[in-house]
């Protein structure tokens, strides 16, 4: 049953935890920017340029891995599967309801997270109706 949890729930865990708890009660939009944008660490590039690395590009960047496991996860035609797509689904109507009401949550790292759960919604639906009308074919053939 852990296997029909999105994995995309962490990146927004992660962010809930740094927007609810490292800014102060009542921060803002501008506050919790500020927050995910300052730099826990840079790396010297060979050209010489700082790259500042912050916790909403953090954030972003496992995002993008769990994405891609999504993506894959979604290719499964077991019923477990289908759960997965239900929770993504109920996942994506929390963070757009985060997004749109809360004010920490009206930033630019939020949204990309929204997208990434938009799109795995997205995919996951398209690839269980494009395998099961491959089966429907066959089958009738």
């Amino acid at each position: 049953m852990l296997l029909a949890i999105p994995l995309l729930l962490i990146p927004v865990v992660l962010y809930n935890i740094v927007v609810l708890f490292g800014a102060p009660s009542g921060a803002g939009m501008v506050q919790a920017d500020v927050l995910l944008r300052d730099p826990l660490f840079s790396i010297t590039m060979t050209s010489g340029a700082q790259w500042t690395i912050g916790s909403g590009d953090l954030i972003l960047f496992l995002g993008l891995i769990l994405l891609f496991f999504e993506l894959v996860k979604s290719t499964s035609s077991q019923r477990i599967a289908i759960i997965n797509h239900a929770l993504s689904m109920i996942l994506f109507i929390g963070v757009l309801v985060e997004f749109l009401l809360l004010p920490g949550f009206a930033t630019s790292t939020f949204f990309l997270i929204v997208i990434m759960i938009l799109l795995d919604v997205l995919a996951g639906f398209i690839v269980t109706i494009i395998a099961s009308r491959k089966d429907f074919d066959f089958g009738g053939a």
